[in-house]
C-alpha cells in the first residue's frame, strides 16, 4: 500500500535528534509522501531545505493562527515572494482558532483572509487549521474561494463537512480516529462520501491510540488507515488506493496529480 501523510510537521525540533530514522520508519510503513506545513515565516527557510532533500517530502507555506506572536508585518510579502520562488504545494497551515477564551479573532481574521487572498491570487490549495471557527471560516471561504484544500484534524458536522466539501475540500483524518472514545469522529468518517477523505498525523502531535501521551510520528499512518477500515467495514488497501489518489488529485503529487473538481 502506498499513503501520503498530508500533513506532519517533520521540521519541527522533536524530530530533530532521529529525523532520518523516523523518515525511514514511515517509508518502511508505506508512506511515500508527506506534506510538511510551515507555521511561521522564521521556520520557512529550514522547512524547504529539508523538503529539497527528499523528492517525497512536499513543502506548505504558511501562517499559523495561534503564533501571532511570532508573525510580523512583512510576513504576508515574504509569504508572496517564496510562493514565486519554492513553490509550494499549498498554503498552510493557516486558519482560525477561537478555542482560547482570550484568543484575538479580530487578527486571526484578518490573517486568515490575506493568505487566502494570496492562496486564491496563486491557485493553490490551503490547508486548513480550524478549531471552534469552522462558521467563521466558511464564511470567509465563502468570500475569499479558492480552489480547494483541507481542512486538516477536521472536527465539525456532517453539515459543516458538506459544505466545505461543495467550496472543494477534502476533510483530514488522524490519530483521534483510533479511539474507540471518538464516537462522533468516527461516525462521521464512516458517513462521509470517500473522495473527500484524507489520512493526516500531525506528527509530532495528536498521536494514535496505541502511542499515546507519546510523539508522533507518520510512520503511525497506516494505524490511522485501518481504523477508518474498521468504521466503513472496508478493505484497507482499497482505502489506501482512494484515500492516497484523493491527496494526489487536490494537491497535485504522485501519480493521481491534477486539480481537485470539488466533486463528491
Amino acid at each position: 500500500m502506498t499513503l501520503i501523510d498530508t500533513h506532519c510537521h517533520l521540521d519541527v525540533a522533536a524530530f530533530d535528534a532521529d529525523r532520518a530514522q523516523v523518515l525511514a520508519d514511515a517509508r518502511a510503513a508505506g508512506v511515500a509522501s508527506i506534506v510538511v506545513p510551515g507555521i511561521n515565516a522564521r521556520g520557512w527557510d529550514q522547512l524547504l531545505r529539508l523538503c529539497a532533500s527528499d523528492a517525497g517530502l512536499y513543502p506548505a507555506l504558511g501562517l499559523h493562527p495561534l503564533f501571532l506572536d511570532r508573525q510580523a508585518e512583512t510576513d504576508l510579502a515574504l509569504l508572496e515572494q517564496r510562493l514565486a520562488t519554492a513553490n509550494p504545494v499549498a498554503i498552510g497551515e493557516i486558519g482560525l482558532d477561537f478555542h482560547a477564551k482570550d484568543a484575538d479573532r479580530s487578527r486571526q481574521l484578518a490573517l486568515c483572509q490575506a493568505q487566502l487572498a494570496i492562496a486564491q491570487a496563486a491557485r493553490r490549495p490551503v490547508l486548513l487549521h480550524v478549531r471552534k471557527a469552522h462558521e467563521e471560516m466558511l464564511r470567509l471561504l465563502v468570500e475569499t474561494p479558492v480552489v480547494g484544500g483541507i481542512a486538516h484534524a477536521f472536527n465539525g458536522s456532517l453539515q459543516q463537512a458538506q459544505r466545505y466539501m461543495d467550496l472543494g475540500f477534502c476533510l483530514g483524518f488522524g490519530g483521534m480516529l483510533t479511539f474507540k472514545r471518538s464516537t462522533r469522529l468516527r461516525r462521521l468518517a464512516a458517513d462521509l462520501p470517500l473522495p473527500a477523505i484524507v489520512l493526516e498525523t500531525d506528527a509530532p502531535d495528536l498521536s494514535v491510540a496505541t502511542h499515546q501521551y507519546q510523539r508522533n510520528s507518520p510512520a503511525y499512518l497506516p494505524e490511522i488507515l485501518n481504523s477508518l477500515a474498521e468504521v466503513r467495514a472496508a478493505d484497507p488497501a482499497y482505502l489506501a488506493q482512494q484515500t492516497t489518489a484523493n491527496a494526489s488529485r487536490l494537491l497535485g503529487i504522485g501519480a493521481a496529480s491534477g486539480p481537485a473538481n470539488g466533486t463528491f
